[in-house]
């Protein structure tokens, strides 16, 4: 989304500008931001963002942005127009309108704060990874003891939805997440993936085979989810983050044939 700005500071000691609704006296330029990837792809915005990390400062929204600006005429001065960078109108125009072309003034980290922009959607990650997610409970069946040659069953009956509203800014962002894989360290050295919270018996989805020993089994949940702000569209968060739920530990038994005299 372009943003649009009345004036856009000069770079501060930390190289963050900022932009402002707030126009000087007689402006001479009016400003617009755009993301690098807005620039490199002007239909869809889209491309691989780069690596360049703009400060992290609270309750301030700073990114990375295009800067661009466009010329705006000047007061008539004894009929001529003022020239702006050393050039003015072909004719004259009332004070304030823009002329010639969006040109590039820099690209920068920009405090767009107090032009009040929707959160975007680093931002919303952002929150997303602060969120109290639930650390979802690892079960295993048989509970307890298993036996050699017996699979144990791995599944969780935790909740792996959760609905959350933050405020962000002023707005209001309901962030539905959703527990999208699912890692069982199954305590000797076998790391199972599924994407789906297993099964109980009979139906038993996720099953491992263990030789005797006692183990320790554990399930990390990856966490993904949508957002919408002030009720709007639904869009996907762009990332995901992790819980890790308490662990399990059962011993595994080898069952031994014992012969008897059924006459004793």
């Amino acid at each position: 989304m372009t943003l649009e700005a009345a004036d856009v500071s000069s770079t501060d000691s930390v190289g963050v500008r900022r932009a402002s609704n707030m126009a000087p006296a007689i402006p001479q330029y009016r400003w617009r931001l755009r993301t690098p990837c807005q620039v490199m792809d002007p239909v869809a915005g889209g491309c691989v963002p780069g690596g360049d990390a703009c400060p992290l400062v609270p309750g301030r929204l700073i990114a990375l942005y295009v800067i661009q600006r466009q010329r705006l005429a000047q007061p008539l001065n004894a009929g001529q127009q003022t020239a702006v960078d050393g050039i003015a109108p072909n004719e004259p125009l009332a004070a304030g309108t823009p002329y010639g072309n969006w040109v590039n003034d820099a690209q920068s980290c920009v405090d767009v704060t107090d032009l009040n922009p929707p959160p975007s959607p680093d931002e919303v990650f952002r929150y997303f990874q602060t969120l109290p997610l639930p650390q979802l409970t690892t079960r295993q069946q048989p509970p307890g003891e298993a036996l050699v040659g017996l699979p144990v069953i791995f599944f969780t009956d935790s909740p792996t939805t959760q609905l959350f509203t933050v405020d962000i800014r002023g707005f209001s962002v309901d962030i539905a997440a959703t527990a999208s894989t699912y890692t069982w360290d199954t305590g000797d050295g076998t790391v199972l993936t599924s994407t789906e919270a297993g099964e109980p018996y009979p139906n038993g989805t996720i099953t491992h085979d263990y030789s005797s020993g006692t183990y320790t089994a554990s399930l990390t949940t990856t966490w993904s989810a949508t957002y919408s702000v002030d009720g709007g569209v639904q869009a996907d968060v762009p990332g995901t983050t992790t819980t890790q739920g308490a662990p399990a530990t059962f011993s595994v038994l080898q069952a031994r044939t014992v012969l008897t005299n059924p006459y004793d």
